[in-house]
Order: C-alpha cells, then sequence, then structure tokens
C-alpha cells in the first residue's frame, strides 16, 4: 500500500460506495442481518420528516445482547472479550465474554435495584477501570440511557452535564490515575453536585485502592458492596429509534451538545465498520488507545470490538511515561494486537522521546496488521515516521463525535486503495461527501470549502441532540440546505481523496478532544481584570492544536501581568480542567476586529502560526495587526 498521487480507485469500493448511495434502504437492510434483533426491521429508513432522518423504525433489538449474550451462546463463552492493562498500577486483567457478561448482568441488576429503568439516564464519570465498561454495556441491557462524562473535567463542566442529562444515578470513582499522579474524583462530584440545579437521587462510587471515598449517607453507595449484593438481570427490549447515550462535545458557545446515539443504526454502523473499515474479524485483538469518556471509546473500546466479537483491550496508561516511550509497543507485543487506533499526538509523543525508535526492539510486534490514526489531522511527518518504524500500512482515517464511526477512510476489509499522506482517502460508503463554496455551490476538485456530507447522514450518526432539536437543526443543518456541515474545511483531488484542513469554527482539536474556545472565552471574560478577550487555537508539533489566550484588560486596572496570566490560567484549569492544555496568555492593548466588531480569531490564529495571511477588508484599523504581531513575538512562544 504504497504512496500514490493519482492511482486509480479500487472497482470493489467503488462498486460498494455508489450501491450506498442509490441504494440505501437495501445496503443497509443487508448490514442489518448481521445483528440480532428481537423485532426484524422491514424498513431502513423513516425519510417521513426530513431533516429528522430514523434508521431501521420498526426494528426492536437490545445492544448489550449482541455485544455479549449471542457470543456466549454462539460458542465464544471462553473468549478474551477485555483485557484490562494498566501500568499505572500494575494490573492486567482478562475476561472472558462469560465473564463479562456475568459482570455486567450482574451490575445491572444492582442498577434495576437503584429503579434504573428504560429510558432512565445514568451519567458515569470514571476513569479506566473495567467497571467503566461494565456499567456503560449494563445501561445498554437494561435500555437505560449512559451518559459518560471525562474524568479529567472540572466540577462545574461535570454539573453543567448532570443538568442537561437529568440523571437518576452517578456512576463514579474514588480516583483516577494520571502517570503517577493520584486524581480524586469524589471531592470533583461533591463540588459538582452542589452546583447542580437537578442533582441525582444516588452515587454508586468504585473505591481504589490508590483513595478512599468518603461516601455521603443515605446519598453514596459503595459499588462492590452493591454489586455483591445484587441479582443478574436479562436484556430488556428497546426500538432501534430508542437512544443508546448521549455523549456531551464541545459547541460554539460555552453550553456543551448532547450527541445522541440510537441502538439500531449504532449497533448495525458499528458492527459493519469493523469488518470494512477495520478489517476485523471474530477473534481478533482490537485496541483503541483512546478514553471512555470520548466518542473513540464508545464505538472502538466498548461496542465496535465487543459487537464484531472481538478482543478489546482497555489500556489505563499513557503512550510515554509508563513507564517509557516502549509502553504501546509492550501492548502489543504482549496482547497480540492486529489494529492498533490511536490519535497522531500519541505517536508524536513517542517520536519526540524515542525519535529512533528504539523501544521497539524488545518486543514483537509481528501480529500488528495496521495503525489506525484518527482524531485530528495527521501530518506527514508523523505518517511517514509510522510507516517507516513499523513497516505496516498507516491509515488516516476522519470523523467526528457526532458521526461515531468514519466518514472518510482507507476501507481496508473492503478494497485497500493507494495511500496519500496527508489524505483520509476516500468517504466511507454511505457517506455523500461534497465541498461547498458560501453559498452552498460544488466547488471543483482541488479547491478548498466547508467539508458537508449530503443527507440523510447513514446508520450510527447523530438524529440529533438531547432534547434540542432546534440547536440541532442550527449548528449542523441550516448553514446548507440538505446537507449536515462538519464544521471543517478542506477540498476533494481529481481521485476524490478528501483532504480536511481545519476547523472553521471556534472548536479546537487538542489532542484529539474537542474542545470550545467559546467555553474558555466566558472563563477569561469573568475574571475583574479582564476588558474583552480571545481564545485562539494555535498549531502544536505534539498536541495538533493549543489554546492560546488574548486578553485586553480595563481601562485604569492596575495589575502584574504575570500575576494575572497565572490567574488566568488557573481559572480555566478549574473551569474546564487540565484537558484544555490551557497554558498561555498575551495580554494586548487592543483586538482586531471588523467593522461590525467581529473579532478577527482566524486571522490571529495565522500570525500566531507564522502564516502569511491576508489584511481583511474589513478590518476597522489594520495598523492592529501590527500590535498583535509585536505582542505575539515578545511571548516564549511555549506553545
Amino acid at each position: 500500500m504504497s504512496e500514490q498521487r493519482d492511482g486509480a480507485v479500487g472497482a470493489i469500493y467503488e462498486a460498494m460506495y455508489r450501491r450506498s448511495l442509490a441504494e440505501p434502504e437495501t445496503f443497509w437492510l443487508q448490514a442489518a442481518t448481521a445483528i440480532d434483533w428481537t423485532v426484524a426491521p422491514t424498513r431502513a429508513l423513516d425519510d417521513s420528516q426530513p431533516p429528522f432522518y430514523r434508521w431501521f423504525p420498526d426494528g426492536e433489538l437490545n445492544t448489550c445482547h449482541n455485544a455479549l449474550d449471542r457470543h456466549v451462546a454462539a460458542g465464544r463463552a471462553e473468549q478474551v472479550a477485555l483485557v484490562y492493562d494498566s501500568p499505572v498500577t500494575g494490573q492486567v486483567r482478562r475476561f472472558t465474554y462469560a465473564e463479562l457478561l456475568e459482570e455486567v448482568a450482574r451490575f445491572a441488576g444492582a442498577l434495576r435495584g437503584l429503579g434504573v429503568g428504560r429510558g432512565d439516564t445514568v451519567v458515569l464519570y470514571l476513569p479506566m477501570v473495567p467497571e467503566a465498561v461494565v456499567a456503560m454495556l449494563a445501561c445498554a441491557r437494561l435500555g437505560a440511557v449512559h451518559s459518560v462524562v471525562f474524568g479529567g473535567f472540572a466540577p462545574h463542566e461535570l454539573a453543567v452535564r448532570i443538568d442537561d442529562v437529568r440523571p437518576k444515578l452517578v456512576l463514579s470513582a474514588s480516583c483516577g490515575i494520571e502517570v503517577n499522579r493520584v486524581i480524586e474524583y469524589k471531592p470533583l462530584l461533591d463540588r459538582a453536585l452542589e452546583l447542580c440545579e437537578h442533582p441525582p437521587q444516588r452515587c454508586v462510587v468504585l473505591q481504589r485502592p490508590q483513595a478512599t471515598a468518603t461516601l455521603v449517607e443515605g446519598r453514596d453507595l459503595d459499588w462492590a458492596e452493591l454489586a455483591d449484593a445484587a441479582e443478574p438481570t436479562g436484556c430488556v427490549p428497546v426500538r432501534a429509534t430508542d437512544p443508546l447515550y448521549v455523549l456531551y462535545t464541545s459547541g460554539t458557545t460555552a453550553k456543551p451538545k448532547g450527541v445522541v446515539r440510537d441502538n439500531g443504526g449504532h449497533a448495525v454502523a458499528l458492527q459493519w465498520s469493523m469488518a470494512n473499515v477495520y478489517d476485523m474479524r471474530p477473534g481478533q485483538v482490537f485496541w483503541a488507545a483512546s478514553d471512555v469518556g470520548w466518542v473513540v471509546g464508545h464505538s472502538y473500546i466498548v461496542y465496535g470490538p465487543l459487537l464484531a466479537g472481538c478482543t478489546t483491550v482497555l489500556y489505563e496508561g499513557k503512550p510515554v511515561g509508563t513507564p517509557d516511550p516502549g509502553a504501546f509497543w509492550r501492548v502489543i507485543g504482549e496482547h497480540r494486537v492486529d489494529v492498533l487506533f490511536t490519535a497522531p499526538t500519541a505517536f508524536r509523543a513517542i517520536k519526540k522521546e524515542d525519535p529512533a525508535g528504539s523501544h521497539t526492539r524488545p518486543y514483537d510486534l509481528s501480529s500488528l496488521r495496521y495503525l489506525f490514526l484518527a482524531g485530528e489531522r495527521l501530518d506527514p511527518d508523523t505518517y511517514h515516521w509510522a510507516a517507516d518504524l513499523l513497516g505496516i500500512p498507516v491509515i488516516d482515517h476522519w470523523w467526528q463525535t457526532e458521526t461515531g464511526w468514519p466518514i472518510a477512510a482507507n476501507c481496508l476489509g473492503i478494497e485497500p486503495l493507494p495511500v496519500k499522506a496527508g489524505s483520509p482517502t476516500r468517504a466511507v460508503p454511505g457517506y455523500d461527501v461534497r465541498i461547498l463554496d458560501e453559498a452552498g455551490v460544488e466547488v471543483p476538485a482541488g479547491v478548498d470549502g466547508a467539508v458537508a456530507i449530503r443527507l440523510p447522514l447513514p446508520p450510527g450518526t447523530l438524529p440529533t441532540l438531547w432534547n434540542d432539536d432546534d440547536r440541532y437543526l442550527s449548528s449542523y443543518l441550516e448553514r446548507f440546505e440538505g446537507h449536515y456541515t462538519t464544521g471543517d474545511g478542506g477540498h476533494l483531488d481529481e481521485d476524490g481523496y478528501l483532504f480536511v484542513m481545519g476547523r472553521i469554527d471556534d472548536v479546537i482539536n487538542v489532542a484529539g478532544h474537542r474542545l470550545s474556545t467559546g467555553a474558555m472565552e466566558a472563563v477569561l471574560a469573568e475574571h475583574p481584570a479582564v476588558a474583552e478577550c480571545a481564545v485562539i487555537g494555535v498549531h502544536d508539533e505534539l498536541k495538533g492544536q493549543v489554546p492560546l489566550g488574548i486578553v485586553v484588560c480595563k481601562a485604569g486596572v492596575e495589575v502584574d501581568d504575570a500575576t494575572l496570566r497565572a490567574e488566568l490560567v488557573a481559572g480555566v484549569r478549574a473551569e474546564i480542567g487540565a484537558v484544555a492544555s490551557f497554558k498561555e496568555v498575551v495580554v494586548v492593548q487592543r483586538l482586531p476586529k471588523t467593522r461590525s466588531g467581529k473579532i478577527l480569531r482566524r486571522t490571529m490564529r495565522s500570525i500566531a502560526d507564522g502564516q502569511r495571511y491576508e489584511v481583511p477588508a474589513t478590518i476597522d484599523d489594520p495598523a492592529i495587526l501590527q500590535e498583535i504581531s509585536a505582542a505575539l513575538a515578545t511571548r516564549s512562544r511555549s506553545w
């Protein structure tokens, strides 16, 4: 699969892609036969209320049954389903499909005993431990809707999500572990519940040996005691269109967006993607080196591999520092990983610590067939370094929290296509990707524009936002009629290869984590010395992008710049969390704006990244750009 600039598109892929767009009804009904249904669907697409499309509207199923029970019944009871590898605690645990089913059925019984049933919501605030997988599947088993919040988020962010989803329970742990640092979760959870307008009735807390949480009498329950006393329970069938989970993603305002994932379309799409995108077969080992708090963890740590009858790896560690840059190679060698999926940031971190790749030598990597990278743009240097080091195909692919599975990829299970560095290859079957100008007109090959997807989106993608159809329309569907707006810009080349160049809104991508600069600006604006501010995403060799705050102080306010910067950084860390990687603030006299008052964030980003830029015709005072350039030049460029 060598790099090629103008190779012909494979005929097998092309035929399948065209059929998926021309005959979606037959294409996806056929794909749905790979799933067990309590009531098999007779229709694929319900298009009676566009742009609100629903998939498999007359089908009924249970996602947990498809991930566990059916594999046990089919003879995979003794196959390893989940490998928990935790270098931060020195633990490796393996769960067969039968063992994982027993754990999930029992914990589902515990949740049922607390009154959780079909349609109820449950928030998970957990580290990368097996109990997180058990809890997600237990909710699915009951027909309850889970909402996982990344354990690194601060109390305010957790409280916002709890208030929006209004859970019956919160499931948490006493702590998480970041390399060699223990982060106590319970004080963060307690503070979040103090901030909530709609706190849950109960909390269930997993006590880890690294920290003991103080439980609130009458509200908090001990996880192990609850599970030990419970009786296993069976699967509750739900409609294919019923929600499986809500996952919050940053929006262009401070309020996060609750992406809804349904049961039927999700199961069909992920089962199909495991075989056709990732070329995985039952019994093989898949490792998504991500976190269950992000969409990758939902789709390809938990649901995708288990739906496909594979073994999945749950890794509680880092690419470097736990203990060294050979951490990934150890996991691959010990667990005989077939396919690794991670973010380019991970490989940039490994490359920085071990540019010669010498830490691969102690390990047998012969099982590894492919490396998939996603979550941010894959720079050609990292692509070539990984490909040369491993000697296997390195596959860039692109998707979003909203879609839940790849939009563009080299679909290895269909037909490998020639690789072009910098491109995630072609659109995946089911996705009608278009490049549009500001007027919504398709542009020629090679011309940049907005990356959009013609409706309807395929199964597994978001049908709406949680309790907010209006925001779903305004965020994704209003800009270009009949299209989903991805928020990214880019172009298609003459071979139909997609090149995604970056965000066109204020959501930035920090090490594969989508974060709202608007939310960070809201924190900066609360400081009593700040008159106005902007946060932009600037290029970072390791993390892809990091946020940079640019602030203007109030007239007459005397404050030491260093003190102000420290207070602003601490404020963002407290309100957004360390995951934001917010470390740098520049104080300026004024911000560049259009005559209508819009801050020119894109222009400032170009200045900070050292890129050429055109002076916008609408700018109110062109001289201000020189002032911004000078201010940025005085900083340490630590970003």
